[in-house]
């Protein structure tokens, strides 16, 4: 069964030799929605190993426009294989969240790339810190967040087991 919120990025993958210049990170475009939720989908079945669309009613809402949220992708030609959405919760804070990588695209620095293009954005508008959580028995995933800047700030008992929640402080 897969949780409502979840965040996973690079893992693992066999092909190391994937440039992360040669690809692109932009925002998602209305049409990419369903291309989107599929690919978070089938990230959070790799490591839940079956899937509920019932706890996930917040993909269906990607192609909306909001000011307070944006969705990023990473596209190999015509096929999408990374995602990340940034929300502002507040003046003071934003929260990246439903970070995916396609599992041959792992490895490659496309999850690097989105967390860099999400900050970004966070400090565009301005907030303090940016927030995340994933679940804690992700370990490759939790190292990918520290990795990132992102320190670990505590963790929560969830329905779905544990969750570790990170912080990243951004300058003023």
């Amino acid at each position: 069964m897969a949780r409502g919120r979840c965040c996973q990025t690079c893992a693992v993958s066999e092909d190391r030799s994937m440039n992360a210049a040669s690809f692109p990170v932009r925002e998602m475009r209305p049409d990419e929605a369903n291309a989107v939720r599929s690919l978070i989908l089938d990230g959070l079945g790799e490591h839940w190993g079956t899937i509920d669309p019932a706890l996930n009613g917040d993909l269906d809402e990607l192609g909306t426009g909001a000011a307070d949220r944006l969705v990023l992708v990473v596209a190999d030609g015509n096929r999408l294989v990374g995602t990340g959405t940034v929300v502002r919760r507040d003046d003071r804070c934003a929260e990246i969240a439903r970070m995916s990588v396609a599992h041959d695209h792992r490895r490659a620095g496309l999850g690097r790339l989105l967390i860099e293009e999400l900050v970004a954005t966070a400090q565009r508008w301005r907030v303090e810190r940016v927030v995340l959580e994933t679940t804690a028995a992700w370990t490759d995933v939790v190292h990918f967040y520290e990795r990132s800047g992102f320190t670990l700030t505590h963790f929560a008992d969830g329905p779905f087991g544990r969750d570790a929640w990170f912080e990243l402080k951004l300058a003023p």
